[in-house]
């Protein structure tokens, strides 16, 4: 099946060079000029891909991105700007960004980074259960054991992707800060051990003594999907 990339720029000569490129590439494409356009196709059309200038009319990219993010959507997105300092960098990432490149760029890295995404997207997991407990990545969604539903935001469900994908291996704090809040942005480690306590009141069944998400003190955490019936560590 074809990708579908919603391509949202409002420069018309530009946005027709990249659809006809990605169209040429194998991809189905489909242009939003503004904002307001790009949020409507975005929940109606539900692309594999968003390709988001920032500098939009009516509702800015970072704004699109960001109010998207909110309803729970969780298609990649490749912001597209003119503005490549590092603080706007990181902003677009703030707001749920997935990559970021700056204009003028080289058509075949775009096609790279677009490619890259995708491919991304399809390896990734959409579902992962443990403990009696399902996540659903798509939707940022617990489906708890005792039948409740949780929703993760997305620093929480960003932690835990990582932590998942590293089962059994201790994640240094430093590894989370990077790949959670990127490397020109720099909470505490006070805060990622709030974002952890988080989690273990979500999933534990005694927080104070958890069974899956363990302290490794001075370094970080270790996720173990079965329990260590050996013995309960502190929290």
């Amino acid at each position: 099946m074809r990708s579908k990339v919603l391509l949202v720029e409002d420069e018309p000569a530009l946005a027709a060079a990249l659809a006809d490129n990605l169209e040429g590439e194998g991809y189905v494409v489909e242009v939003a000029p503004d904002g307001p356009t790009a949020l409507a196709r975005w929940a109606d059309w539900n692309p594999d891909l968003v390709v988001l200038d920032v500098m939009l009319p009516g509702v800015n990219g970072l704004q699109v991105c960001q109010r998207m993010r909110a309803l729970g959507h969780t298609t990649p997105v490749l912001f597209l700007s003119a503005k490549g300092a590092p603080e706007e960098r990181v902003e677009g990432l703030r707001v749920g960004g997935d990559d970021y490149l700056a204009k003028p760029f080289h058509l075949p890295e775009f096609l790279l980074r677009v490619k890259n995404l995708l491919r991304r997207r399809a390896e990734a997991p959409m579902a992962y259960e443990f403990g009696g407990h399902r996540i659903d990545f798509r939707s940022w969604t617990v489906h708890l054991k005792d039948g409740r539903k949780e929703a993760l935001s997305e620093r929480e469900m960003a932690i835990l992707r990582l932590l998942i994908e590293r089962a059994g291996e201790v994640v240094s704090r430093d590894e989370i800060l990077d790949r959670v809040w990127g490397q020109e942005v720099f909470p505490s480690s006070r805060t990622i051990d709030n974002f952890v306590l988080r989690l273990r009141r979500i999933f534990e069944p005694d927080p104070a003594h958890p069974v899956h998400f363990h302290t490794v003190w001075g370094v970080g955490y270790r996720f173990t999907p079965e329990p260590e019936f050996t013995s309960k560590e502190p929290a």
